[in-house]
């Protein structure tokens, strides 16, 4: 089970971190917001393919051709833990290195929406205040860490539960006999 776990997290893993990279490189040009959602939840489900092909090896090379439920969605989510630790490494690097003012530049971001939006001065007050919260929390590594991993964390449990439930099978000896 390590070893397929190892590599189709590490295969996964790469996969996230390379899309992510690439897409925070052209970030300024998409504009982040709508489309920047897109592609980076678009980039986790591709990733996220790599749970259900190593699920399915260890159903078929470790267990024989069956694998129960909870089991599946072991190997699933330790594929998915590794996948997003590489997603959260990554994140670190580029914002410690290339992106430090990220955060002051959301809000700022957040503010202008709401400003356009036509919010009333209070709320884009109020906006304001929420916004330098965030960025406050942001510069705590701890936290930064415990928010980047709740990013692709969703995504793979979907994706954990959904190939446990495709690729689980009861055992041949466990399934009633059918009286004819």
């Amino acid at each position: 089970m390590k070893k397929i776990v190892l590599i189709f997290g590490l295969i996964s893993g790469l996969i996230l971190a390379t899309l992510m990279s690439i897409s925070m490189a052209f970030h300024d040009e998409v504009g982040g917001g709508a489309m920047g959602l897109v592609i980076g939840y678009t980039s986790m489900v591709l990733s996220g393919l790599l749970i259900y092909f190593g699920v399915r090896q260890y159903r078929d090379t470790i267990e024989g051709g069956t694998v129960r439920f909870w089991r599946a969605a072991k190997v699933g989510a330790l594929i998915a833990f590794i996948a997003a630790t590489f997603y959260v490494a990554t994140w670190e690097v580029i914002y410690t290195n290339f992106m430090p003012d990220f955060m002051e530049k959301y809000s700022a971001k957040m503010v202008e929406e709401a400003r356009a939006e036509g919010a009333t001065e209070a709320a884009i007050a109020a906006k304001q205040v929420e916004a330098a919260k965030w960025v406050d929390m942001y510069k705590n590594p701890l936290l930064r860490v415990a928010m980047t991993y709740m990013e692709p964390l969703p995504v793979a449990l979907i994706m954990v539960l959904g190939s446990a439930g495709l690729l689980s099978r009861k055992k041949r000896d466990d399934l009633p006999l059918a009286t004819a």
